[in-house]
């Protein structure tokens, strides 16, 4: 019997290359079947975590065609706030997104990522066998009644985890239960602006706030444990386009007595999530050099809404390059001098009076100190205008001294 032909290599390598770019959509119905969410999107994921002998490994895998909308997704209450999509996939990962809306747009308020480590298909000799979890805010926004559409590739990092959505089409608050023939498209879809004059005035900056108040954070890990203690100020300072095409500065300080506080002891990184007053979301990620047994301050993740005259309603900046904040693990860093961390050209965060202490946090206090810099150049100046007082007082003494002496001598009999 004659075996069947194999496929020619062409159509398998179209089938593969389909099989690869094929993305899968998404419904979520209320009680009465009127679709609330629809959603269809490919997606990558690339996760850090530890394996048994303590190095780091990296899982990479994208999101399955057999991935499924879960009982938990809901399309929210009456009002049409907080509509939820979750997406589960091979064995006990799912993805969350967590939808808000207001009189103009609807937006993924927060996405989150639920990891079973336990899979050893994606997870080869994982350290751990739980549940991780990491979640972030993202830029995924459209107007009401119109769908988000995203062609090009859209990264949205959380924590140890990065996602990559690619040919997105998504709508939230659905009036029809169908896509809008409207859109709203991503901002890597959009053509570049053109390069603005270099006549163009800089932005004026508005009046500094008030010093902002410095508070104590604290993040534990599931046995209590203290991974990361901060007491900081903190304030953002963001560069933004306006409606009349004019550049304009906001400068804000965030509320510790308005903000949600989250955070990841997750290694091999620990983060520090704020959510204040709906408006913002501040995210620091704190990295460790095992060489040099340093950590640092390796990403800032900033969202916030824009006031009413910018161009767009939101601001996001995030950079995870950063070498701030940076001491030996067990000891803490201090810094009672203002810092500034540039974020990108458009956002840096002003830090008050800050002492971090990350993944060593003996009894849940700071260790033993290490000064910054500026505090140190700080103390040196009125050393050194002391000591060069000092240096006047002897100078003038030694000449009064000397002059004194020709004075009396001056008088000698001959």
């Amino acid at each position: 019997m004659a075996r069947p032909r194999p496929p020619p290599p062409l159509l398998l390598l179209l089938l593969l290359g389909f099989l690869e770019t094929a993305s899968s959509i998404f419904e979520v119905k209320n009680s009465t079947g009127t679709t609330c969410i629809l959603a269809n999107f490919s997606a990558d994921f690339s996760v850090n975590y530890s394996t048994k002998n303590g190095s780091k490994s990296e899982a990479s895998f994208k999101l399955p065609s057999s991935a499924e909308v879960l009982n938990s997704s809901s399309c929210g209450q009456e009002n049409g706030s907080n509509a939820v999509l979750v997406i589960g996939f091979e064995e006990g990962h799912s993805l969350t997104l967590n939808f808000t809306k207001n009189e103009e747009e609807y937006r993924v308020q927060q996405m989150s990522l639920a990891l079973n480590l336990s899979d050893t298909n994606i997870f080869h000799d994982a350290q751990s066998n739980g549940t991780r979890q990491e979640e972030s805010g993202t830029d995924i926004e459209a107007g009401l009644h119109r769908k988000y559409r995203c062609v090009s590739q859209n990264q949205v990092k959380m924590g140890n985890a990065t996602v990559t959505f690619s040919d997105v089409t998504l709508q939230a608050y659905l009036s029809n239960n169908s896509f809008s023939k409207e859109e709203t498209r991503c901002r890597q879809d959009r053509p570049s602006p053109t390069t603005k004059p270099t006549t163009s005035p800089a932005p004026t900056p508005p009046p500094r706030p008030e010093t902002p108040s410095v508070h104590t954070y604290n993040i534990t890990d599931a046995n209590g444990t203290t991974c990361l203690l901060v007491s900081m100020g903190l304030q953002p300072n963001v560069t933004y386009e306006k409606k009349d095409s004019k550049m304009a500065v906001d400068v804000f300080n965030i509320n510790p007595n308005k903000t949600l506080v989250k955070g990841n002891c997750t290694s091999p990184a620990v983060t520090l999530e704020l959510q204040s007053e709906n408006t913002t979301s501040l995210t620091f990620q704190f990295g460790m050099n095992e060489t040099t047994t340093k950590f640092f301050l390796e990403g800032i993740h900033l969202r916030t809404a824009l006031p009413p005259d910018a161009k767009e309603m939101w601001f996001d900046a995030a950079n995870t390059s950063l070498k701030a904040l940076q001491a030996t693990v067990g000891n803490s860093y201090r810094c009672n001098t203002e810092e500034s961390v540039r974020v990108t050209k458009d956002c840096s965060v002003n830090i008050f009076t800050v002492q971090a202490q990350a993944f060593r946090v003996e009894g849940g206090k700071f260790g033993p100190v290490e000064e910054c810099q500026l505090d140190e150049n700080n103390m040196l100046i009125p050393i050194a205008v002391g000591a060069a007082l000092a240096g006047l007082v002897l100078i003038v003494l030694i000449a009064y001294l000397i002059g004194r002496k020709r004075s009396h001598a001056g008088y000698q009999t001959i």
